[in-house]
């Protein structure tokens, strides 16, 4: 699509679920600050930048953020700039990513790469980016900024070891929870630290937080990697089989390799390393088979478990409710 024209249909965000009742108020405010942060000189940025952000994603990072500074009695307004920031540094991410990975579909609907191609989608995930910067300074807390500027830097270093593991049968399951640390959970884990830091957490409260999001967002991309051998393309926005079309070597098929058959371990090695789906139906045979899918969940279930002991730390609350709730849903969904 040319740079001047214009975008795709693109729908309202969708309302707030009953996983962010306890922050309805916050979570609108965020919202609002969201599209109030997107403003440009340049129409385009706008543009693509109100087309990812409205694209139907749960919002999970800046809802982190609220529910763990409210769990902590954080009475203030930053948690709100807070949320957006983490929102936007996700969403720049996602940008960037169906660049490098080439994607023409997410939740549903054209990348914003196909829509207008990789170079205004690049510009526009920086201007989100340095936007966040800005809004870093707003909030205020050097913590803060020491916590996220870190996070950017981990997030990077894992989509660049990810690029480095693809074509690699040989990743073995340490590098893949390293990688996924850096690419995935490193940002839930600093959107939680962040909110306990806002709301003068104690020593305790604040590794509780930290580790509740780091676990959370382990559990989180296992199930995503999962439900790339076992989803519904419809319910999932992509289709099943994106991740061995790109020849990456996610836990199924690491796990596949380890428990099948030599034979079993030969066709999976030789699918990774080609990448396509030429071998689709019997790579989704073998990791069946082999119960790779069933040690997925396994440790996607232990994940969660890890992240709903941190709460232990918190008060009860209506907002420690909502994360054992998030705890649950990272390992239930279908999408």
């Amino acid at each position: 699509m040319p740079a001047n024209a214009s975008p795709p249909q693109s729908p309202h965000p969708a309302p707030a679920s009953p996983l962010h009742a306890a922050v309805a108020d916050d979570f609108l405010a965020v919202n609002r600050t969201i599209m109030d942060q997107l403003a440009s000189r340049i129409p385009l940025v706008e543009t693509i930048g109100q087309y990812i952000i409205e694209s139907g994603g749960k919002r999970l990072r800046p809802l982190l953020v609220l529910l763990a500074a409210r769990s902590l009695g954080y009475a203030g307004d930053r948690h709100i700039t807070l949320a957006t920031l983490v929102e936007f540094m996700h969403t720049s991410t996602l940008l960037h990513d169906d660049v490098v990975d080439e994607s023409h579909m997410r939740r549903g609907k054209a990348t914003a790469n196909d829509a207008w191609g990789n170079a205004p989608s690049v510009l526009v995930g920086d201007f989100l980016y340095s936007r966040s910067f800005q809004m870093m300074v707003e909030v205020g807390s050097m913590r803060i900024m020491d916590v996220l500027s870190r996070a950017t830097c981990t997030i990077a270093e894992g989509e660049v070891q990810q690029l480095t593991n693809v074509g690699n049968p040989d990743t073995d399951e340490a590098a893949y929870f390293d990688t996924i640390q850096g690419k995935t959970a490193m940002l839930f884990e600093a959107a939680s630290h962040s909110g306990a830091i806002l709301a003068d957490a104690s020593p305790e409260q604040e590794a509780a937080l930290q580790y509740y999001g780091r676990y959370l967002g382990l559990a989180f991309q296992l199930i995503d990697d999962l439900l790339d051998y076992q989803g519904d393309a419809e319910a999932m926005g992509k289709n099943v089989g994106d991740d061995l079309a790109e020849g990456k070597p996610t836990l199924p098929l690491i796990q596949a390799m380890a428990a099948g058959t030599p034979a079993q371990r030969d066709l999976v090695r030789q699918a990774i390393r080609k990448g396509g789906l030429d071998h689709l139906d019997e790579v989704l045979a073998i990791v069946r088979d082999t119960g790779a899918l069933d040690y997925t969940r396994a440790r996607a279930e232990e994940m969660a478990d890890r992240a709903l002991a941190q709460l232990d730390a918190l008060p009860d609350s209506p907002f420690r409710d909502s994360m054992a709730q998030l705890a649950r849903l990272a390992v239930d969904r279908q999408n």
